[in-house]
């Protein structure tokens, strides 16, 4: 099989003295590997598609701490080749959404109905190991090579565990269907599981990346009246008209568009940056009784300082959103009937398609805002 596996993190490209583009340093070797099969519980699927997402990105350059070395990639879509013992409601030949959170069905999150919390699917996540065992894939010297948030999928092969994939019918083209697993099901989850929009309210989304530009189609899809969309890059604002707002413009134009449309905030913000200085800003942009959705990712060593006033005194609400609190087995069939009915247009998020032996160029194309989703074919 083959795979892009990250050895040793670089810092942000341009950020630090000595440092150049990700295609010049190489951060991601791609790499022939020996092919393993899937254990009780697992299943193995051939990768038509991967998506490149930030959250790759950050293991990169080191601000998601991960264990070392790596096989990266998240978001994908394929075809199951092979069946562990045990799996069932899964055969060889369907066509599967591979999803990041491996929910155990039993923990407490997974029993109050919140999957995309699951406490042991965030440890072996966090360790590299998979749902039902330690990490299956070795360097060619025979090294353990860590799975990335159990799928791996920056590859043309991943063994996965069944709570890892959504059957998906078979019409649904693999280039639209590979941005369902983290962008859609994030930036959707945002809008409709965890702040619950709801028709005639106000919605501002910050950052239109993948994730935001899927929260402004959500917020759209909700009903919401007003869906202002802001980012300094206004090559994106054009995507965030196309997929549904109302009001697009940079940072610098948030409080203008925001009052115009709304007044005195917004009903719901949605900080999809990962920045702490963004989600305090946001908390400014919300009315009285207001939420602030927090998706992005900020660096750990991040702190937020707000006026505390402003949580009883005002009713503001700060929420985290983790893979949009989705229940990806009802989610993404509910997501791609949207897309079936011309509702939802996913198709806006797909930048272009390269060849896996280019994905570090991709990380330089995602670093300086040029795509918002590029995937890639082993």
């Amino acid at each position: 099989m083959k795979a892009a596996v990250l050895y040793a993190t670089v810092p942000a490209a341009g950020n630090t003295p000595g440092t150049g583009s990700y295609s010049e340093s190489r951060p991601l070797l791609v790499q022939e590997l020996e092919q393993p099969e899937p254990r009780a519980g697992e299943l193995g699927v051939s990768i038509t598609y991967s998506s490149l997402c930030h959250s790759d990105l950050s293991v990169v350059d080191g601000s998601r701490v991960r264990p070392l070395p790596m096989a990266l990639g998240h978001e994908a879509v394929g075809r199951v080749v092979s069946l562990g013992e045990g799996v069932s409601e899964v055969s060889v030949g369907d066509h599967v959404v591979l999803v990041f959170v491996p929910s155990c069905g039993h923990c407490r999150a997974c029993a109050s109905g919140r999957p995309a919390l699951c406490h042991r699917a965030a440890e072996v996540n966090g360790s590299g190991d998979l749902l039902h065992g330690p990490a299956l894939l070795r360097t060619p010297a025979g090294e353990r090579i860590n799975h990335h948030l159990g799928v791996s999928a920056f590859a043309d092969y991943a063994v996965v565990a069944r709570e890892s994939v959504v059957v998906i019918d078979d019409d649904v083209p693999d280039t639209v269907a590979a941005m369902f697993g983290c962008a859609v099901l994030t930036g959707m989850g945002a809008v409709f599981n965890t702040a619950a929009v709801i028709p005639g309210q106000s919605v501002a989304v910050f950052g239109l990346g993948a994730v935001g530009l899927s929260a402004v189609m959500a917020a759209r899809l909700a009903g919401a009246a007003s869906v202002i969309a802001i980012d300094p890059n206004q090559g994106k604002h054009q995507l965030a008209r196309d997929a549904g707002a109302t009001a697009v413009g940079t940072p610098d134009d948030a409080g203008r568009l925001i009052e115009e449309a709304s007044g005195d905030g917004v009903d719901v913000a949605i900080e999809a940056v990962g920045s702490a200085g963004v989600i305090a800003s946001c908390l400014e942009r919300v009315t009285r009784g207001g939420a602030v959705v927090s998706v992005g990712l900020p660096h750990p060593s991040a702190e937020l300082t707000v006026p505390a006033l402003q949580f009883a005194g005002a009713g503001k609400r700060l929420l985290g959103s983790y893979m949009g609190d989705a229940v990806p087995a009802r989610d993404i069939p509910r997501y791609l009937g949207y897309w079936r009915e011309g509702k939802l247009p996913v198709e806006l998020l797909h930048t272009d398609t390269r060849p896996l032996s280019e994905i570090n160029e991709g990380l330089d194309a995602l670093a300086t805002g040029q795509v918002v989703r590029r995937l890639f074919q082993a």
